[in-house]
């Protein structure tokens, strides 16, 4: 236990357990990501019984709000330790590239030697140029904004996270934001979210964008003594609405600007509760050990479960034939599939992501930025230095 502690834990400092339900927020986060996968693959072995099918493509469709959540916290996270002090864009950059790229190149690396030893799952054209400038797009992350198929599947997010790395800076000097008041930053980035939501929802878009902007509210709402603190009800209630709001049977793009909208108030609640005061019983449950940690590999995860999960189920139609053995074969293969995509993740944790991009070195160069000086509920004064530097 004492190995795993010392591996797994990224807290440090004195204020450490208040930091402990946000990585355990990463940690369910990623599990519903999981979830997403774990459906689609299963789906084969379970297609004979319809009344089953509704309510695995249900958790496959809530699964995706995971995405969701890392973007909240990514937009707290990053606003934050930028509007608390100025810092030169290079350097930022650098830091985010040093914190995204080294274990996204072994994953690239990984599926690239993959594509070409299953020629059946390789999604690289087939010409030189082609197939080269296929790859150059994967690299550059730019599968997500634009109409471009990714290679590695869940990696089109990171394209929305990198957008959101290069236009936050430019938008806080731009504004002058530094010098504003709370409400008045307030009122500027809802006004943002509220014009693109309307957009996306008239034309369509990329409207999940705006969840790194509930991050940023929540941001400013943590440092107001006017916002009182949520009860652990209401998150939980918060939790559910968004969750299920997913499932509500509308089609379009004014729908799932629609939801998007409630899973942006739902997660900011959610959060709220849990950052606010981590005594309280819901924060508590967040702050599972075992969930923690796999919130602190959870961009390991989330870059390596699916092939992981993919092996694990070519295994699987070797020694089971596809074929409907119902809905009890689900509920089998889940523990077992979760765990076998921890072996692989964790490794690209331990051997990758952890030395090279979250050090002790490179994590006390990472701006200590979220000061709480003025939240109502001190507690969380300096909690959160060094967490800019967790999952992007």
């Amino acid at each position: 236990m004492d190995w795993l502690s010392r591996k797994f834990e990224l807290s440090r400092g004195g204020g450490a357990s208040n930091v402990r339900p946000m990585e355990g927020l990463r940690g369910f986060a990623v599990f519903l990501v999981f979830l997403v996968h774990f459906v689609t693959l299963i789906k084969p072995w379970i297609s004979g019984s319809p009344d089953f099918l509704v309510f695995a493509t249900a958790l496959h469709t809530i699964g995706n709000t995971g995405v969701d959540l890392f973007f909240v916290l990514s937009g707290y996270l990053i606003y934050g330790s930028l509007i608390s002090r100025r810092q030169q864009f290079l350097r930022f950059m650098s830091r985010r590239v040093v914190r995204i790229y080294p274990a996204f190149v072994a994953v690239f690396t990984a599926y690239v030697f993959l594509s070409f030893l299953f020629p059946a799952e390789n999604k690289i054209p087939a010409t030189a140029t082609e197939g080269l400038f296929y790859l150059i797009q994967n690299f550059l992350l730019l599968p997500g904004l634009f109409p471009i198929e990714p290679m590695i599947t869940v990696a089109w997010s990171l394209s929305y996270e990198m957008f959101y790395y290069l236009l936050i800076p430019l938008v806080i000097t731009l504004f002058r934001l530094r010098g504003r008041t709370a409400i008045w930053r307030t009122t500027f980035f809802l006004s943002v979210a509220s014009a693109t939501a309307i957009y996306c929802a008239i034309n369509g878009g990329h409207v999940r964008l705006i969840m790194f902007i509930s991050g940023i509210v929540l941001y400013e709402a943590m440092n107001s003594p006017r916002i009182p603190s949520p009860h652990s009800f209401f998150g939980l209630s918060a939790l559910c609405v968004g969750l299920l709001c997913t499932l509500l049977p509308m089609e379009g793009s004014g729908a799932f600007a629609f939801k998007v909208c409630i899973l942006f108030v739902s997660f900011f609640v959610l959060c709220l509760v849990c950052f606010r005061d981590s005594s309280a019983w819901l924060p508590r449950v967040f702050s599972w050990t075992p969930l923690r940690w796999l919130g602190n590999m959870s961009y390991s995860y989330y870059l390596l479960h699916g092939l992981a999960l993919k092996a694990g189920f070519l295994a699987l139609s070797i020694m089971l034939p596809i074929a409907d053995y119902g809905s009890w074969l689900f509920w089998v293969l889940l523990p077992p599939m979760f765990a076998l995509t921890l072996i692989p993740t964790s490794a690209l944790f331990l051997l990758v992501e952890r030395p090279l991009s979250l050090s002790p070195r490179k994590l006390k160069e990472e701006p200590s930025g979220l000061r709480l000086e003025n939240a109502p509920n001190t507690a969380l004064q300096g909690t959160l230095r060094d967490k800019a530097a967790q999952r992007p």
